[in-house]
Formats: structure tokens, sequence, C-alpha cells
């Protein structure tokens, strides 16, 4: 009857894996990874455990297809930034994490990391899979651009490496302290409060300035 919800069973085959995905992320964060069943998942999709397994061989399948969906594109703007953008390297690592702040203020995008880090002790393969899908993506890509600031001379010779972590570090934990762990936040403490002092301290003590200056 018109006004009437389609059933799911009515709907396109091509919509499905995105129901089961949706499905999916809704009992993670609910159960948690290992408490959650294929069945709890087909059930949230209303779908048979027999459909589910026509698109996703594993639970870890659908956890890593979770995370290509939401989290791969970040990593892949990321490091076209890194590639493609000149000039001045601080502006682009600025627009680099500024892309994750806007993307990860999405609670249904957060919430996949999140989930990683809390069961990637039990499930190792996870965290692999999180490394190989985004960390490496992004890690490389702001290598080439730390290289490319020392040998233009923006920055002063940093091992790139290191220098990475030292970007990337805080700004992670700065998401982990407010995000898992719950540390309060005052208001005007917004992520983008947060990485403008990030990078005031840390370029600082990256740019290449004569002593004493």
């Amino acid at each position: 009857m018109p006004g009437e919800p389609e059933p799911k069973w009515r709907r396109r085959a091509e919509d499905r894996p995105d129901e089961v995905l949706d499905a999916a992320l809704s009992q993670f964060v609910s159960r948690g990874f290992a408490a959650t069943k294929v069945e709890d998942i087909a059930r949230e999709a209303g779908l048979s455990k027999g459909a589910i397994y026509r698109y996703f061989a594993s639970k870890e399948d659908i956890l890593e297809s979770l995370i290509r969906r939401a989290i791969v594109p970040i990593a892949e703007r990321v490091s076209e930034l890194a590639r493609t953008s000149t000039g001045d390297p601080v502006e682009v690592i600025r627009s680099m994490m500024s892309v994750v702040i806007v993307n990860i203020s999405d609670p249904n995008t957060l919430a996949i990391p999140r989930l990683v880090l809390q069961e990637s002790g039990t499930f190792p393969k996870l965290a692999e899979i999180y490394r190989r899908e985004v960390l490496d993506r992004g890690v490389s890509a702001m290598e080439t651009l730390i290289e490319r600031g020392v040998a233009e001379g923006y920055f002063r010779p940093v091992q790139p490496r290191f220098a990475v972590r030292n970007v990337i570090g805080p700004f992670i934990a700065h998401v982990l302290l407010v995000q898992v762990f719950g540390m309060e936040r005052r208001p005007e403490e917004t992520m983008e409060a947060f990485l403008e002092s990030h990078l005031d301290i840390l370029m600082n003590g990256l740019s290449n300035k004569p002593e004493g200056a």
C-alpha cells in the first residue's frame, strides 16, 4: 500500500551488502566484536544467516569491509594531499589532519578505529588489517612529505619515520583520551583547537630556523 515501508527482501540486491555492514557496525558497537554472532547481524539486517555468507566470508571479513568503506577513503584522501600538494608542507599537514578531523566527527566512522583498538588484543588480525589498509598508506605519504620538506629547506634534517610518529602520535593520543577514556573536555577544547596547538608546538621544533631566532 502507498506509504508503507518497502520490505527488506524486496530491496535491490546491490543494497544488501551495505545493509549488512550497517547492521554489523550497530551490533559490534553494542555487543563487542567477540560477542556478536553472524545470526545477530542477520537478524538486524532482516536477512537469513545464509544470506550474510553470500556477501561476506566471516565476521573478520565484515569488519575489514567496514574499514574499507569508512576509513580507507580518508587514508586515500590524506595520501593524495601528501603526494600532490606543493609549497609549505606545514600547510599540507594541516590540511591532511583537518580531513581526518572532519571525518572522525561522524560517530559511525570513529566507532571503527575504536572497535579495532578495543578488540585487537584478542583478535590481532584486526590490527593487522587496519595497519595494512589505513596506517601504512597514511604513514608512507607523510614520510614522503617530511622528506620533501627537508629537501626543500622547510624543515631541518630529521629522521622521517620518527618525525611522522611525532606528528600523528599526539593527535591519536588526544582522540584516545577524549573518545575512548572519556577525559573531560571543555567546550572550547575542540579538535580544531587541539590541531592548531599541536602544530604550533610541533612546527616550532621542526621549522628550519637559525639558532637564537
